[in-house]
């Protein structure tokens, strides 16, 4: 059974499109939008168990230059 989750992200760059078209690029990522808000942009994961989510989002979308900040919602 997959696991979903959306990650909330802020931002460190100015240029929220490029940090949005490299988070789309990484496997797993299935949608990504700027958003207002206290955070800059939300982006939805999916994973095959949660140490894939784990690793995933610590090191894949937390590698991405200009993500300062990411909050990972699981889905219920």
């Amino acid at each position: 059974m997959s696991v979903k989750a959306y990650v909330l992200m802020n931002l460190s760059s100015t240029n929220i499109a490029e940090a949005l078209n490299q988070v789309k690029a990484v496997k797993g990522v299935k949608l990504a939008d700027a958003v207002t808000g206290p955070y800059d942009a939300i982006i939805q994961v999916e994973a095959a168990d949660m140490d894939e989510l784990g690793r995933l989002v610590t090191t894949k979308i937390l590698k991405v230059k200009g993500i300062a900040k990411t909050l990972t919602c699981v889905a219920v």
